[in-house]
C-alpha cells in the first residue's frame, strides 16, 4: 500500500506535491464547520487537476434526473450540494511571474491538516532560477462564527527583492462537476467592489436560493487597486515591493451568508457586518478562539490510544471530520454522505444518520444535537406520508432513501423502492434516543406520530399467507445491495417487527405517563384498536428465513443457500473490487455480500441474541462479505469483540479507521466517507470497551487488543461527563464535576463520585 500522508496523532500532513494524486489530497485535507465547507484546494492559481469544491449547508439544486430507462415512481431530480463561490481564490504574481504550482519549480512542499485546532497549512519553496521564494498560506473555517473563514498568506524573497501582487477575488462562476446535464446551477444577482472590500451574490436558478460571499482584505503597506467587475467576479489587487529575507502578508477575511438564516433583503448587510466583525478582531485573535473551541470539543470526544499511532491518527480524523460536518444547531440539516468534501452522492441525507450516526452524538454532544436529528425526520413526515402512496402505494409513512426536504430524489428502482429497511432505522433512532438520554419527553412530543406512520406503512406492505399463517415482505433489497428484488430479507423482516412492536410500547407508556397527550394523538392520528390488534398480530406470526443446510445461521432472504457457496479468500484478488470489475448480473447471481445485513441485525438488536447465535452467524457471513461498502467493517467489528475473535476485531476496525487516510477503496479523490467515519468510534466505544445501555444502566466490558498498551475515551451520560480509559491490568472511569452516578463494569455495578474516579481489574479474555 503507497502512503500519501505521514502518520501523526494529531496531524495529516502530505510530504511533496503529487500532482497525480492531488484531488486525494484535496479530499483528506477537507475544511468545514457545519455551515460551510471546502476540500483542501490551493488558494492560488493551479492549473494541473483539481476539483475545486466549496459547499453551503443546506444549499442544493435539484438536477434532472438522468436515466437510461425511465420507471413510475421516480422522483422527477436528484438533489445535489451545490459547488458555491470560489471564496478563497487569491492570485499572486511574483516579479511580473504569476504563481502557479503546476509551472513553477517547486520544493519542499507539505499540506499539514491540524486536527488539534481545526487549521489547514501549506508551506512550500518556489524556485526561478536562483531566486528562492518562502510560502506559507494558513487557512480555517471558523467554529466559533460558523459564517467566517481566514486566510493569510505570507510570501518571503530569501535572495532578491520582489515586486508581489496579491489579488483576492470571489468568483461566483463555478459549475458542479457531477451535473446531469452540464448545466450551470447559478445566476448573478448583485455584486459590488471598493478598495479592500467586495461581495457577490448569487442564487440557484431553481429553490431561489440566495448566497452572499463578502471579503475584506489587506496587504500592510500595499497599494490597492479596485479591478473591474462582472456579474460573477470581484477582485482587489495589492501590490508591495519587499525586500530580501523580509516577508510580505497577505489577509483575507470572508462571510458567507445565505437566505435560509436571513432575509434575501438583509444578506448584504448582514455579510458585510460578519466580515467586518472578523476584519477587526485580526487573525490572530480569530485563530485563538478557534483553537480554544476546538481544544473544548476534543474534551467531549477525543478518543486516545495508546501503543498504535495509526489507529490514533485514524479515530482522530474520524472524528474531526464528523464535527466539521455536523454540529447539531438547526433542525433543518442533516450529515450528508460526503460532508462538505465531494460532490458524490448530492450531499443529501441517508439511513445512515439514524443507524450510525446518531450514536455518536449520543455520546459526544448535548442531547439536544441528537433530538434535532429526530426532529429533521419528524418535520419531513407530511412528505414521508406522500412518499409512500405517490412511490409504492402504501399506507403511512415511508422515508426516503436519499432526501434534501423530504423527498424521494434517488433514481435506482432497487434501492428507491426496494431498500425499504430505512424506514426502520427511524424508528430505531428513537429508541436509541430515549435509552441512551433517559428522556422520553419526545415520544409524546414528536415520536408517536412517526413511529404510528412507519407501523402503518409496514402493516400494508407485508404479505399475509394463509397456508402458512405467517406475515411476509417480498420483492425488497436488505442492507446488502448486492442482492436485489428479493423475498423476505432477514433484516427488514426483523426491523419491521420490532418496529410494530415498539409501537405499542410506546402507546402503553403514554397512556401511563402522558394520558391527555395520548387522547389527543389517538384523535389526531385516528389511532384504533383494530389497528393495534393488527400490528401484534404481524409482529408475533412475520415469517423469518431458515435453511436446514445451516441450521444455527439466520438466512439473509429465501433461496441464499441455493446461490454457489464461493468465500472471499477463494476469488482471485483481481476480481476485487467486485463493483469495478464484474457485471451488475454477475453480482447479483453471487453469494458475496456487499455489507453487513444478518450482521446489522445482530448489532443493531444485540440484546435479543446469545454469543454463540453471534458467533455463528459471523462465522457463516463474514468469509462471504467483501466489505465494499464503508459502512461495513465497523458493525463486523463490533461483533468480532464481542464473541471473542480480537484479530478479526482489529483488522476491521483499522479498515473501517484509516478507511480515507489509506483509500482503502480507491475512490477518496470523490470526496471522504463521513457517515462511515462513525464506524472507528463505534468500533472501540461499542466493540472494544464493549459499551451497553441495559436496563437503564450504562455498562462496559472492555477488552484490549494485543497491539495496543490500551485506549480512553471521552463520553456524555445523562449529564455525567465521563473518561473511560482502558489498560491491560485496570479499568478506570473518572468524572469530571457531576453528581455520583452507578455504571456497570463486567456485569458489577459500581458508583463513580462528582469529580473521582474508581477503577476495576481488568478480566482477561
Amino acid at each position: 500500500m503507497k502512503r500519501l500522508f505521514a502518520v501523526d496523532e494529531w496531524k495529516v500532513t502530505e510530504e511533496g506535491l503529487h500532482p497525480k494524486e492531488n484531488r486525494l489530497a484535496e479530499s483528506i485535507t477537507s475544511l468545514g464547520n457545519g455551515h460551510m465547507g471546502m476540500r483542501g484546494n490551493f488558494e492560488e492559481d493551479y492549473s494541473n487537476d483539481t476539483h475545486q469544491g466549496f459547499y453551503v449547508a443546506g444549499v442544493y439544486y435539484p438536477d434532472k434526473t438522468r436515466v437510461g430507462w425511465w420507471k413510475n415512481g421516480y422522483p422527477e431530480y436528484f438533489a445535489k450540494v451545490l459547488n458555491a463561490t470560489n471564496v478563497i481564490g487569491l492570485r499572486v504574481v511574483i516579479n511580473g511571474t504569476p504563481v502557479d504550482l503546476a509551472k513553477w519549480e517547486v520544493r519542499d512542499f507539505t499540506r499539514e491538516l491540524d486536527m488539534q485546532r481545526g487549521v489547514l497549512t501549506r508551506t512550500f519553496t518556489l524556485m526561478n532560477g536562483t531566486e528562492e521564494t518562502k510560502v506559507e498560506v494558513v487557512r480555517f473555517f471558523s467554529i466559533v462564527d460558523k459564517e467566517i473563514l481566514a486566510i493569510r498568506y505570507n510570501v518571503t524573497p530569501v535572495n532578491y527583492e520582489a515586486k508581489i501582487e496579491f489579488t483576492p477575488y470571489l468568483d461566483g462562476d463555478v459549475v458542479n462537476e457531477d451535473s446531469n446535464y452540464d448545466e450551470k446551477f447559478w445566476l448573478p444577482v448583485d455584486r459590488g467592489v471598493e478598495e479592500r472590500f467586495a461581495f457577490v451574490t448569487t442564487k440557484t436558478k431553481k429553490l431561489d436560493w440566495h448566497v452572499t460571499a463578502s471579503m475584506i482584505a489587506d496587504v500592510e503597506g500595499a497599494r490597492c487597486e479596485v479591478l473591474e467587475a462582472t456579474d460573477l467576479f470581484v477582485a482587489n489587487k495589492f501590490t508591495v515591493n519587499v525586500a530580501a529575507g523580509e516577508t510580505a502578508t497577505a489577509y483575507k477575511y470572508v462571510s458567507v451568508v445565505t437566505n435560509r438564516d436571513h432575509e434575501i433583503e438583509a444578506l448584504q448587510s448582514a455579510g458585510m457586518t460578519r466580515v467586518e466583525a472578523a476584519f477587526e478582531k485580526g487573525f490572530e485573535t480569530l485563530l485563538a478562539e478557534q483553537t480554544e473551541a476546538w481544544l473544548a470539543r476534543w474534551e467531549d470526544a477525543d478518543v486516545r490510544i495508546d501503543g498504535d499511532i495509526e489507529a490514533q491518527q485514524g479515530i482522530r480524523f474520524n472524528i474531526f471530520n464528523m464535527y466539521q460536518t455536523y454540529t447539531g444547531e438547526d433542525s433543518r440539516l442533516n450529515i450528508g454522505p460526503k460532508g462538505f468534501t465531494g460532490e458524490k452522492y448530492g450531499g443529501a441525507t441517508y439511513w445512515d444518520t439514524e443507524a450510525y450516526c446518531l450514536h455518536f452524538y449520543l455520546a459526544t454532544a448535548k442531547p439536544e444535537v441528537s433530538w434535532n436529528l429526530l426532529k429533521y425526520r419528524h418535520n419531513q413526515l407530511p412528505q414521508a406520508k406522500e412518499n409512500a402512496v405517490k412511490n409504492v402505494g402504501m399506507e403511512g409513512a415511508l422515508y426516503p432513501m436519499v432526501t434534501m426536504n423530504g423527498e424521494e430524489c434517488h433514481n435506482e428502482w432497487e434501492i428507491t423502492h426496494e431498500e425499504i429497511h430505512r424506514n426502520g432505522a427511524i424508528a430505531h433512532a428513537i429508541f436509541n434516543y430515549t435509552n441512551f438520554t433517559g428522556d422520553k419527553s419526545y415520544l409524546g412530543q414528536y415520536g408517536l406520530e412517526v413511529l404510528v406512520e412507519i407501523s402503518r406503512y409496514w402493516a400494508s406492505r407485508v404479505n399475509f399467507v394463509p397456508h402458512k399463517d405467517v406475515y411476509m415482505i417480498l420483492g425488497v433489497t436488505g442492507p446488502n445491495e448486492y442482492d436485489n428484488n428479493v423475498n423476505n430479507n432477514w433484516y427488514t423482516n426483523l426491523i419491521a417487527a420490532w418496529t410494530l412492536e415498539y409501537t405499542q410500547e410506546v402507546y402503553n407508556y403514554l397512556k401511563d405517563a402522558e394520558p391527555a397527550r395520548l387522547e389527543e394523538l389517538v384523535s389526531t392520528l385516528g389511532i384504533t384498536d383494530a389497528e393495534l390488534a393488527k400490528w401484534a398480530d404481524i409482529q408475533t406470526k412475520m415469517y423469518y428465513p431458515k435453511d436446514d443446510l445451516v441450521p444455527d445461521v439466520f438466512m439473509q432472504q429465501d433461496g441464499f443457500m441455493d446461490k454457489e457457496q464461493i468465500l472471499v479468500k477463494d476469488l482471485d484478488p483481481k476480481h476485487l473490487p467486485l463493483n469495478q470489475n464484474w457485471s451488475w448480473d454477475r453480482i447479483l447471481r453471487s453469494n458475496f455480500i456487499k455489507q453487513a445485513d444478518v450482521l446489522q441485525g445482530l448489532y443493531t438488536f444485540g440484546d435479543r441474541f446469545t454469543v454463540e447465535q453471534k458467533r455463528a452467524n459471523f462465522d457463516f457471513y463474514e468469509p462471504r462479505t467483501v466489505h465494499e461498502s464503508s459502512l461495513s467493517p465497523c458493525v463486523y467489528s463490533i461483533i468480532a469483540a464481542e464473541v471473542g475473535y480480537e484479530d478479526k476485531a482489529v483488522e476491521l476496525y483499522q479498515r473501517s479507521a484509516r478507511l480515507d487516510l489509506d483509500n482503502y477503496n480507491n475512490d477518496t479523490e470523490d470526496g471522504l466517507h463521513i457517515t462511515s467515519m462513525v464506524g472507528s468510534w463505534m468500533s472501540i466505544v461499542h466493540g472494544f470497551a464493549g459499551m451497553r445501555i441495559q436496563e437503564d444502566n450504562l455498562s462496559f466490558s472492555p477488552m484490549i487488543p494485543k497491539d495496543w498498551n490500551g485506549y480512553s475515551f471521552n463520553m456524555l451520560w445523562r449529564g455525567h461527563h465521563l473518561t473511560v480509559t482502558s489498560s491491560r491490568e485496570q479499568v478506570t472511569i473518572k468524572q469530571t464535576g457531576g453528581t455520583d452516578v452507578t455504571i456497570h463494569v463486567y456485569g458489577n455495578a459500581v458508583t463513580v463520585p462528582a469529580n473521582e474516579s474508581i477503577t476495576i481489574e481488568t478480566v482477561k479474555a
